[in-house]
């Protein structure tokens, strides 16, 4: 392996690592959220949270490309203030799957709180505990499989973009090129062997990865039920 390939690869896990951390502080608010509230708002959030999974990669990535632009007030508030390029950099390319992979870690930790009984929840009150107490001492224990879900999904989806990564960050070595991007490159350059070492690995590992998640999920369940 040369230091190309590693140097794509690593980045790539970079990437998505660090786009897991940051949605995990998001998902989880919000998807308690979402599961506990009554407003007329629910269904416009939902939404807006789900629309990465029907909208077309591109068009994602061609209004993040408009926002990111130092010539809009986003973009040139990033540039101005933190000396930070959205497009085109490794940064803007975080926010993006951020945004991208909202879905995948919100959905199925708000899928674990609505799955846990009420009463789960007015016993710790009824205790004294209060929101925040019950929120990470006694309902996020009892959804562990459902983070763990999520975290994974989240990460896998992250390793595999594509469309919204090519128009955000372009495609430089060592700074925006990742595996799916190189793999890309590759093909179009008739180097179907660097093509399948690129993809050949992304698979082994997503593989692995998931497989590892859904042992494990199933271990928790018979330990519960034990």
């Amino acid at each position: 392996m040369d230091e190309s390939f590693l140097q794509t690869m690593k980045l790539t896990f970079e990437l998505a690592a660090i786009t897991t951390f940051i949605l995990l502080f998001i998902g989880i608010p919000l998807g308690y959220f979402l599961s506990q509230t009554k407003s007329k708002l629910k269904p416009a959030i939902e939404a807006f949270v789900s629309m990465p999974l029907v909208l077309p990669p591109s068009v994602l990535g061609f209004y993040l490309l408009l926002a990111f632009s130092p010539k809009n007030a986003f973009g040139e508030f990033f540039q101005e203030n933190f000396d930070i390029r959205l497009v085109f950099s490794f940064e803007g390319l975080v926010i993006a799957s951020v945004l991208f992979s909202l879905p995948f870690m919100v959905h199925p930790i708000q899928s674990g709180f609505s799955s846990l009984p009420k009463s789960l929840k007015e016993a710790s009150y009824t205790l004294g505990k209060s929101r925040f107490e019950t929120l990470w001492y006694v309902l996020l224990p009892n959804i562990k499989p459902s983070l763990l879900t999520a975290s994974v999904i989240t990460f896998a989806h992250t390793v595999g973009e594509f469309g919204v990564v090519l128009m955000i960050g372009g495609n430089i070595a060592g700074e925006t090129k990742v595996a799916s991007i190189a793999i890309y490159d590759e093909v179009e350059s008739l180097n179907y062997t660097v093509a399948n070492q690129y993809a050949f690995t992304l698979f082994i590992i997503t593989f692995s990865i998931l497989l590892f998640v859904y042992m494990l999920n199933k271990q928790m369940v018979r330990s519960e039920f034990k």
